[in-house]
């Protein structure tokens, strides 16, 4: 397959393979080979202070993490389950209401069992980011041998 082919298929399956980000209404705006893109609608009930209209971080971060798994996949060029390990988040500015979030990541770094990612998210201006991540993933095992 080559991997116009594989980056066709896991635009296609995105959503039915990760029913948390169907719910979330998350949708890709991109994959390349420089890595992938999604964006998550606002929703009122996603404000972690009402007072301040600010949203959550941890809507913040359900983004950047789901985002971060998709690089990694997209870097494997297969199929395969990843598992975070480490998701590091760093906020710069709160993400304000009414704007939709947006998350770039890509996979800088591919080993055998692990996947190191990076990235950041912005709301209206990328230039202006809300978070940057770096983040590391392991990859499933599908195809190798497991000790018994």
């Amino acid at each position: 397959m080559t991997p116009d082919q594989f980056r066709t298929l896991l635009e296609a399956h995105f959503m039915s393979a990760i029913p948390h980000a169907r719910e979330c209404g998350m949708s890709l705006v991109r994959l390349d080979e420089a890595g992938a893109v999604a964006q998550m609608p606002y929703r009122l009930e996603w404000l972690g202070d009402t007072e301040r209209g600010v949203i959550h971080t941890g809507v913040v971060t359900t983004l950047a993490d789901t985002i971060s798994g998709m690089a990694a996949v997209l870097a494997a060029g297969r199929f395969e389950v990843v598992a975070t390990l480490d998701l590091r988040m760093d906020f710069l500015r709160p993400a304000q209401p009414e704007l939709p979030l947006v998350s770039f990541a890509e996979c800088y770094r591919l080993t055998r069992s692990i996947a190191f990612v990076r990235g950041h998210t912005w709301q209206a201006d990328e230039k202006e980011p809300v978070a940057t991540h770096q983040a590391t993933f392991m990859r499933g095992s599908a195809g190798r041998m497991v000790a018994k």
